[in-house]
């Protein structure tokens, strides 16, 4: 099978290699407004080789500002002037801090200070003006326009001085402005991620198909911009062409800049696109490099379990998952498929007590799943406990909207046979079970009226619950209106267990009433469904 996007340990060494991991990719992010991205990268790639550290130190400490945290903003901006004192942009950001205490001349000279170091430089005097306008766009209106006007003189095709704009428009939601000012600043600035993708934004949900067109543009100038990838895949994603989008976050979960919560998005697409051995293989290649990641060993067992050559290998891994899960719950979290597939695997190795526990959990994380009671059932039907079985179906039709005929029917059959087992145990007490069935069957009557299946199991349940002498006839009435409406079928032929057994019965019925020819007529339907069975027909034909 093929492996699209995904790299084998050596190659990914290599690629990792060949792709720079600086302050540049945290930088894009920050520009995106997208800060908590931002502020990961930043510190991840803090102290790598190439980072310029006054440039971190001054995106990092924008951000605490955003958080509220000024006193870590204030610590950051004057590391990066220990970092290099010739860098303008944490001047930008002192002074962003004295204006926000309300010391606009200390502001002044922090900004001269940066204007004296970055002369003649648009993208100085356009943070200046981002500064003012962050603390009050009304109040500092003269000083924004001047310092954009500054920029505007030194460089009319500096995209900062566009985005800026455009982020001023969005402010006022007129984006059709907006959209004006972020396309002059990519078409000034072919390589200005966040241009691209605040123009994207602004159609993602009016134009998805434009806002795809226009990150494939900024790809096509910058094809490593982890931004850039991220983003297409996510548009993909929220447009629901999975298969676009497990192709894209393929690329984007190489580029070592990636974020690991998106190697859980890439393992749901594979998933989800069934291209499961791709995604095991992925899944296994991150837990070999991490074994305490929760999410891969998840979506290995996920995956593994819609694979038929990896049987043998399925009770391991959801011993393993479910070992993981129950030492930190609140961490390692399970999704309705886990505990579904976990389930399936213990009953399957017929560990019935352990599958009940996963179930059971499950019922309580997740109180409105109705598929849970009725997996439940049909574990302890394997289980050969019926009582248990008619218990947990009935949580499935509890938490069920509507539930259906076969659905009452279904509930009534285990509480009968529920019923059934409790009275071999002690007699009498498979009374709870029988009324159980009785209320269901008698629903199921009312909802279909003309289906045989009520009426014989209305049938049973008077045999179960007759004396020994009465069992013989306690269900003729309740058989004869059955076995009506099974002969009335569309097609009886589907019922044949059933119209044998109604058949035997009443023939025997009649049979102790003396009434030979109406036995031997139920009796002939018998043979008519078992023609070969010699030893039936040998007695049917000694009736005299």
């Amino acid at each position: 099978m093929k492996f699209k996007g995904i790299l084998t340990a050596g190659m990914l060494a290599l690629a990792m290699t060949a792709m720079a991991q600086t302050h540049a990719e945290g930088v894009e992010y920050f520009k995106a407004d997208q800060l908590t991205n931002a502020k990961q990268l930043l510190l991840r790639n803090l102290n790598n080789a190439g980072t310029d550290k006054a440039v971190s130190y001054y995106y990092l400490g924008q951000i605490a500002l955003v958080e509220k945290k000024n006193s870590e903003a204030n610590a950051d901006f004057e590391k990066g002037l220990q970092e290099n004192a010739d860098y303008p942009y944490n001047y930008i950001g002192l002074g962003l801090l004295d204006l926000m205490k309300g010391d606009q001349k200390a502001a002044e000279a922090n900004f001269k200070l940066a204007e004296k170091l970055g002369k003649k430089d648009a993208s100085v005097q356009v943070d200046i003006a981002r500064a003012y306008y962050k603390v009050d766009p009304v109040k500092y209106e003269k000083e924004i326009g001047k310092r954009i006007a500054k920029a505007q003189k030194y460089s009319t095709e500096n995209p900062d001085i566009y985005i800026f704009q455009g982020d001023q428009y969005v402010d006022d939601q007129d984006y059709g402005k907006a959209g004006a000012m972020y396309d002059m600043a990519k078409n000034y600035d072919k390589n200005a991620p966040a241009a691209y993708v605040k123009y994207a934004n602004l159609f993602n949900q009016v134009n998805p198909e434009y806002a795809i067109k226009m990150l494939k543009l900024l790809l096509q100038e910058n094809p490593n911009s982890a931004l850039g990838q991220r983003e297409l895949a996510n548009a993909y994603y929220s447009g629901h062409d999975f298969a676009n989008a497990a192709e894209q976050y393929g690329k984007y979960v190489q580029n070592p800049n990636h974020f690991k919560e998106d190697e859980d998005r890439y393992s749901f697409l594979l998933f989800y696109d069934g291209k499961y051995k791709e995604g095991y293989d992925y899944a296994t290649t991150l837990l070999n490099s991490n074994p305490g990641n929760f999410s891969a060993r998840r979506y290995q067992f996920m995956n593994a379990a819609q694979l038929s050559d990896m049987a043998s290998q399925l009770l391991p891994m959801a011993d393993a998952l479910y070992a993981a899960h129950k030492e930190n719950p609140t961490a390692n979290k399970f999704a309705p498929i886990d505990y579904t597939l976990i389930g399936q695997e213990y009953q399957t190795a017929k560990r019935y007590d352990e599958a009940a526990n996963v179930l059971n959990e499950a019922l309580e994380a997740f109180p409105t799943n109705a598929n849970f009671g009725k997996q439940l059932a049909s574990l302890y039907i394997d289980a050969q406990e019926y009582a248990k079985a008619a218990d947990a179906y009935s949580i499935y039709m509890q938490r069920s909207e509507e539930p259906g005929y076969n659905d009452l029917v279904q509930q009534a059959l285990y509480a009968y046979f529920g019923g059934l087992q409790l009275n071999s145990q002690q007699a009498g007490s498979g009374e709870k079970y029988f009324a159980m069935a009785e209320e269901n069957v008698n629903k199921a009557s009312e909802m279909a009226p003309n289906q045989y299946k009520p009426k014989k199991i209305l049938g049973d349940l008077a045999i179960a619950r007759a004396s020994k002498e009465q069992a013989a006839s306690a269900a003729q009435p309740l058989y004869e209106e059955a076995i009506v409406l099974l002969e009335g079928a569309e097609d009886p032929s589907r019922y044949t267990s059933d119209a044998k057994t109604i058949y035997n019965y009443l023939g025997n019925y009649w049979l102790d009433k003396k009434n030979v020819a109406k036995a031997k007529e139920y009796f002939n339907k018998y043979l008519t469904l078992d023609p070969n069975n010699a030893d039936y027909r040998k007695f049917v034909d000694s009736l005299k």
